[in-house]
């Protein structure tokens, strides 16, 4: 009996070896750039913009004639404000994209969800957000503030220069806002705060009635003492909750609110007129008055087609890490995760407000602290700074569980919670 069905397994081996080949030859023509934003839900009012921005970012490189001579090729996935998902987009940009590095995620119960991903497969991700700390992956590059970044500078300004005596500790119900209020309740303890002069309180992603929230606040601030709330509160809740003390009346010379995830894009599109006199914190705002900046902000406005949009902070931390990585696989030769990685340490760019930003041992930046109070316009009068850069910090010296740990990913050390009373790393460390 005539057998047809070799010949034809064997063309079909060889028209699939033929795609396969063709399929890695155009792999090896482009460097895989993975973007890890949420483009619906909740988020999608603030991770939206950092999508563009790293978009924007690869054209502008692939104009200089991308890297190593090789094109950029941007991956976009959208994890939907779903924290699962962004798993399983995680393993999908890593196993079947075959992305180089990623750019993503917002908040830290999405990292949180990515991080077992990235590490089991060996990834590289710039995380480009504030968070609560208490991490140090050797796969992940954290270009936001740590605590000691943010929330402890900003707690100083308001009771050195404003006089707060009172604090409500207002956060949306996830890690992010529950580590970090557990970091604040304890800096203010060791200030000589009364317990009963904190009051905190946790609500929902996407929560919209702040009636309740804000009266409590209210006559939490009417006893006497200068109160102020420091806000962790995410995502599109921020615009309800801002409203809401608008209608009770509640000024920033009543109560004044620090914000740690409010910039100028999350105040766009609404009167802001009320807010006049609240605050933020971060490591950059818009009206940072230097060449550099405006030189982006022009960029930006001509990559977006619309001189309206705002620049924010995790867009600084965005650009930087981007520039970070840029440099290091052009140092490296390679953009080998391993080979990148360490060409990562002691790398300095310069950052949005004038300064160098540098690369720290524990995969933290160094970088200066600002506080902006917004005007009518939703931009931000920067009112106070640090004089220099802040090393950020892995671990907190305010909780009794961290304070004796560094993360440091070099020799001899190398690894992400080393004890300094012990001498060893902990369980959870994976060394280079």
């Amino acid at each position: 009996m005539k057998n047809i069905a070799l010949p034809r397994a064997i063309k079909f081996i060889a028209l699939t070896a033929l795609a396969s080949g063709i399929q890695l030859a155009n792999a090896e023509d482009t460097i895989k750039v993975g973007v890890l934003h949420s483009l619906s839900g909740t988020m999608a009012i603030s991770e939206t913009t950092l999508k563009d921005t790293v978009l924007m970012l690869v054209e502008e490189q692939n104009k200089k004639g991308g890297l190593l001579g090789k094109k950029l090729e941007p991956v976009v996935v959208d994890p939907a404000s779903n924290w699962p998902l962004f798993a399983e987009k995680t393993r999908e940009l890593l196993e079947k994209e075959q992305v180089d590095v990623i750019f993503g995620c917002w908040t830290s119960v999405s990292r949180k969800s990515v991080l077992p991903v990235i590490e089991e497969l060996n990834g590289l991700m710039f995380y480009p957000v504030q968070y609560e700390g208490e991490e140090s992956s050797r796969n992940v590059f954290y270009t936001g503030a740590a605590p000691n970044q943010q929330a402890i500078p900003a707690v100083d300004y308001l009771m050195n220069e404003v006089g707060v005596k009172r604090w409500v500790l207002a956060g949306t119900d996830y890690v992010y806002p529950r580590t970090t209020n557990k970091i604040l309740e304890s800096y203010l303890q060791s200030k000589g705060v009364k317990s009963e002069d904190i009051l905190v309180n946790y609500t929902p992603f996407g929560h919209s009635d702040w009636q309740t929230i804000v009266s409590d606040i209210k006559g939490f601030g009417s006893a006497g003492k200068k109160t102020a709330v420091v806000s962790t509160v995410n995502g599109d809740a921020n615009v309800p909750f801002y409203k809401e003390l608008a209608n009770q009346g509640i000024s920033a010379e009543d109560i004044p609110v620090v914000a740690f995830s409010v910039g100028e894009e999350e105040l766009s599109g609404f009167d802001t007129s009320p807010l006049v006199g609240h605050l933020a914190a971060w490591n950059y705002f818009q009206s940072a008055d230097v060449e550099v900046n405006y030189d982006f902000i022009d960029k930006w406005h001509a990559y977006i087609g619309d001189e309206d949009r705002v620049t924010n902070d995790p867009m600084e931390a965005t650009y930087i890490g981007f520039s970070m990585w840029s440099k290091a696989v052009e140092k490296a030769g390679s953009a080998d995760v391993d080979k990148v990685r360490q060409a990562m340490y002691g790398m300095t760019v310069p950052n949005l407000t004038g300064g160098m930003a540098k690369m720290n041992e524990n995969h933290h930046l160094s970088k200066p602290v600002l506080i902006g109070e917004i005007q009518e316009d939703g931009q931000f009068d920067i009112v106070w700074q640090t004089d220099g850069v802040v090393k950020g910090d892995a671990w907190t010296d305010f909780l009794p569980e961290s304070k004796n740990l560094i993360a440091d990913w070099t020799a001899p050390i190398n690894c992400g919670n080393y004890n300094v009373v012990s001498k060893s790393c902990g369980s959870a460390v994976a060394a280079e």
